[in-house]
């Protein structure tokens, strides 16, 4: 660890002094690269002066007690310091060990959000626009953009599935968390006879895939134009400007009509479809990686039921770590952080368990 952490400490000193250099300031496209690499290894720095200062106070602390003649008040003054500085230390150890682990490198990333209902018909789809909601809530919370990609809605204002591009600093590091079934447990608005009913919705957060990470062979796509359906205008049904892209050797399907422009609808779909195949081949290298095991906030995979919304009751419960909120309504109005720090911590100390493993 000593040594990852000092050529962190190096890096950051020739980062601040880079950042000063006029040059690199008046650089559009490297000045923030540097500055996000800044940002990223700046916290490393203040818990390592927190150490030097916790271990600098528990010596001065050790150096008193050996003084045989201190008086007792003052002895037990030192001795509650040297306990408190102890503690310190400690945390600060943990929390480098924390800061030093591998990042993620999509965590900086936007993302493609992906909401499909599932099962229970009508009500999953009600319950997908009301996840949809809940995170266009969540995002807007945080500061970041939200732009609907495509949307298949239900007569009844439900949705069977929606893509959502989410933009902002860091969207992959909070909301990679959201991946796989939620399920709700409610009383649908039909139901006469107050039964409890059970939906569930799918979730995919991919990290936005750009050009260069993923090119697209033109000669494995076939791009077809349709005529739009739905509400949507005037030009819904009268002019072929949606598109459907098929990717031939995954026979990956993404269809875009949401813009009157064919050329955006297709530009869409492509961005879509690249997110896509990059998340299906990061899965398939995590996938080898953890074939033998699993971390304790799962893997992400799709076929997990990893939250009930539970109306009844007013409870939220996160099933990978056991976690209940009574705070349902607080939830589906985009009060996620409480959760997503929790999964966030559990990850972490899991990653810690293993680096001190091997």
């Amino acid at each position: 660890m000593q040594e990852q952490l000092q050529a962190a400490l190096r890096r950051l000193e020739e980062l601040t002094h880079q950042l000063q250099d006029p040059a690199v300031l008046a650089d559009a496209a490297r000045y923030p690269a540097l500055m996000r690499e800044y940002k990223q290894l700046e916290p490393l720095a203040e818990a390592n002066r927190r150490l030097e200062t916790a271990r600098r106070d528990l010596a001065q602390a050790e150096e008193l007690l050996q003084d045989e003649d201190l008086d007792a008040a003052f002895k037990a003054m030192v001795q509650q310091e040297r306990s408190e500085n102890r503690q310190k230390l400690e945390d600060a150890q943990t929390e480098l060990q924390r800061l030093l682990l591998p990042r993620d490198e999509n965590d900086d990333r936007s993302v493609i959000l992906e909401i499909r209902s599932g099962a229970g018909g009508e009500e999953a789809a009600l319950f997908a626009h009301s996840l949809h909601r809940m995170y266009s809530m969540y995002a807007q919370k945080q500061g970041w953009r939200c732009e609907v990609l495509s949307l298949n809605a239900t007569e009844l204002g439900g949705v069977k599935e929606i893509c959502v591009e989410v933009e902002g600093d860091g969207v992959y590091s909070r909301l990679k968390y959201e991946s796989g079934v939620h399920r709700v447990q409610r009383v649908p608005e039909t139901e006469t006879q107050g039964r409890i009913h059970t939906s569930t919705v799918t979730v995919a957060v991919m990290p936005r895939a750009e050009e260069v990470d993923l090119v697209l062979d033109p000669a494995d796509l076939k791009i077809d134009a349709f005529r739009a359906s739905g509400a949507g205008g005037q030009h819904i049904n009268k002019t072929s400007s949606a598109i459907r892209v098929t990717h031939l050797p995954t026979g990956m399907v993404v269809e875009c009509q949401d813009e009157r422009s064919q050329y955006k609808n297709k530009d869409k779909a492509l961005q879509v479809l690249r997110s896509r195949l990059l998340e299906a081949k990061r899965q398939e290298q995590k996938d080898a990686q953890d074939a033998d095991r699993r971390s304790q906030v799962g893997t992400g995979d799709r076929s997990e039921r990893i939250r009930t919304y539970n109306f009844p009751q007013g409870r939220v419960t996160d099933h990978r770590i056991g976690l209940t909120l009574y705070k349902l309504d607080a939830v589906l109005d985009g009060a996620l952080d409480e959760i997503i720090d929790a999964l966030r911590t559990a990850d972490e100390a899991e990653k810690l368990r293993r680096s001190a493993e091997s």
